[in-house]
């Protein structure tokens, strides 16, 4: 009974998933030298340039901690770079370089992401992606 219990649980069935994407889609980011959330952090930038840290962590659902590390990385690869701004904040925006990566990684994801819902009819897609958010509101 409790097996089967298990194998129905929301939250264990997303975090197996969950780890299972984000490490086969980190083994094909990893040539380029980046993650998936630095794809999602250059993405971020892109989107809204020059946001302060607490804004990007918010936008890609990333704590604090773990974005400065990322940006940290980033910065010494020369993908990002953060700006002094009034007072204490600090203001992020992509490089050049950064800007390229993003641009090349794009037709990746994009094929990457075809490949995952391959097999998958739009409707199922849809209702996945309502479910999932339904599931992550706050």
């Amino acid at each position: 009974m409790l097996s089967d219990d298990l194998s129905r649980c929301v939250v264990l069935n997303i975090v197996v998933a969950a780890r299972t994407l984000l490490r086969r889609y980190d083994a094909k980011l990893k040539p380029y030298g980046v993650t998936v959330q630095q794809f999602a952090l250059l993405g971020a930038l892109r989107a809204h340039p020059c946001a302060p840290v607490a804004v990007l962590a918010e936008r890609i659902v990333l704590d604090r901690t773990s974005l400065t590390r990322n940006l940290d990385l980033m910065e010494r690869k020369g993908l990002v770079r953060r700006v002094a701004a009034a007072g204490n904040l600090r203001l992020c925006e992509l490089t050049g370089k950064g800007d390229a990566l993003l641009e090349e990684l794009i037709p990746q994801w994009q094929a990457s992401k075809a490949d995952l819902l391959q097999g998958i009819s739009e409707q199922d897609a849809d209702t996945f992606f309502k479910v999932v958010r339904h599931i992550a509101r706050d």
